[in-house]
């Protein structure tokens, strides 16, 4: 007889423009409607921690959490991230007060003593990688919305994160400064389109990908001509961003350990 596994997965996608959760059952399937809230700026951990609770009352009882949250994510802690830090939102001055809140915070830590659930926190474009990758060679996904997400993985284990989108690209500008929200809104579609391709012929010399996928918000803003250029990438819905949390807590699992003798 087979058993049943009665998990059940608070997901939540936490985004520049808002932080969207979803509760999934044991085999990654969505249990009733998401929600979704928008980022009010300022931005402290405790505002966080206050929408992810007002979701979770309303979506009902989980027995983990899987969060992903922007930036250069570490074993749970946040190292930077890039957004919450700032006054008004992307692209407006940072605070001192919110970097010393966000930038070290053990927020996997934080989450498990205030649900009182084991939790894992990953990179956004980690989690959403989860709910998409096929799990054989090398795979880079890109998740396009108010900058630009990418997650590394090795036969389905992620690789450690790399904040590509913070590498310079041309003229002393970031990836994100060239294919984020603000310049598309600023080009227009078709204008944008073409820096998105220029960007991934850039990434590929340096990944040589076996599989490309390309998701978040702005993923359907492609151009039809750009799309045809990009054959084979794989795009996919920006739903991945909670449809990952379940298959998120394997893929973060470490290679095994081989040790290598000095005799």
């Amino acid at each position: 007889m087979t058993e049943v596994s009665h998990e059940r997965t608070l997901t939540v996608d936490c985004g520049g423009g808002g932080v969207k959760s979803a509760l999934l059952d044991a085999g990654g399937f969505q249990l009733g409607d998401s929600l979704r809230t928008p980022v009010p700026y300022p931005f402290s951990p405790q505002d966080l921690a206050d929408i992810i609770t007002k979701h979770a009352d309303a979506l009902g009882q989980f027995t983990r959490m899987t969060v992903g949250l922007p930036g250069m994510i570490r074993h749970g802690v946040v190292v930077y991230t890039p957004h919450y830090i700032r006054r008004s939102g992307p692209h407006t001055r940072p605070l001192p007060q919110l970097e010393e809140a966000w930038n070290g915070l053990d927020l996997q830590t934080a989450l498990e003593v205030r649900f009182g659930v084991p939790s894992l926190v990953l990179n956004d474009a980690e989690v959403a990688a989860a709910g998409v990758v096929r799990g054989r060679g090398l795979e880079l996904v890109m998740t396009l919305g108010t900058g630009l997400g990418t997650a590394f993985l090795d036969n389905g284990h992620l690789a450690p994160h790399l904040e590509i989108s913070h590498a310079q690209m041309k003229w002393g500008l970031t990836y994100d400064d060239v294919v984020g929200e603000a310049e598309r809104l600023r080009l227009g579609d078709s204008a944008w389109s073409r820096r998105v391709l220029k960007a991934i012929e850039t990434l590929y010399p340096v990944f040589r990908w076996d599989q490309l996928y390309i998701g978040g918000g702005n993923a359907s803003r492609i151009t039809d001509s750009v799309r045809a250029r990009l054959t084979p990438a794989i795009f996919v819905p920006n739903m991945a961003g909670t449809q990952g949390g379940v298959r998120a807590w394997a893929m973060a699992k470490p290679h095994p350990t081989t040790v290598l003798s000095t005799e």
